[in-house]
């Protein structure tokens, strides 16, 4: 399966709860959804800004923010059909935690913005995966239809993790980001959001 290397990969299961929360908020899922894909090909062009010298990250980054537009453009496509309004809504605190530790030296600063990547696609990967059983039709075929490409965009971030690491491993340090990772997932959250933990009061 697509998914196999990213079950393995991640701690734990997106809890069922989310999944119930999820239900229960169609039209929120749809318009975070649309902000999780516009920033994700933020996300691809600033590395194409930073790091113009290495060509494999430049062609890698390039595709994967294309890949984000294409998916962004489809979620207000069925946002625009179904009559859901495009509206703000802040972000979930799962990015913005994961980042807070990013190291600001390099390549420090660049392994860890890339094993943030792959967490983040794994994440929203296993998430679409879990989601699309309990959606209706179009939104089934529609989340099932981004599995391959999400998978292959975990596997680009840390490869290049790796690659910009040189000989020097980064299983500890994505550990340690995986560890942060659980953690916000299976936290309780005050407002549903694409990445957000469980509904709680906190």
């Amino acid at each position: 399966m697509i998914t196999d290397a990213i079950h393995a990969f991640l701690l734990c299961p997106t809890p069922d709860a989310w999944i119930d929360w999820a239900e229960g908020e169609p039209e929120l899922m749809l318009i975070d959804h649309a902000n999780c894909e516009k920033k994700a090909a933020g996300t691809a062009l600033n590395l194409m800004y930073r790091y113009i010298d290495d060509f494999e990250l430049l062609n890698k980054m390039s595709r994967l923010a294309r890949e984000e537009l294409r998916h962004f453009e489809q979620v207000i496509a069925i946002m625009q059909k179904r009559g859901i309004s495009y509206k703000p809504v802040s972000a979930s605190r799962y990015a913005a935690e994961l980042r807070k530790p990013i190291r600001t030296f390099e390549p420090a600063r660049l392994i860890d913005t890339l094993i943030v990547g792959a967490i983040i696609e794994a994440r929203s990967c296993e998430r679409f995966e879990k989601l699309a059983p309990k959606l209706d039709d179009e939104l089934q075929k529609f989340y099932l239809s981004l599995l391959k490409s999400e998978a292959r965009h975990f596997e680009d971030y840390l490869a290049l993790a790796q690659k910009a690491a040189g000989d020097e491993r980064i299983d500890e340090r994505v550990q340690f980001f995986l560890e942060l990772e659980r953690s916000l997932v299976e936290a309780e959250d005050s407002e549903f959001r694409f990445h957000s933990g469980v509904q709680g009061q906190a």
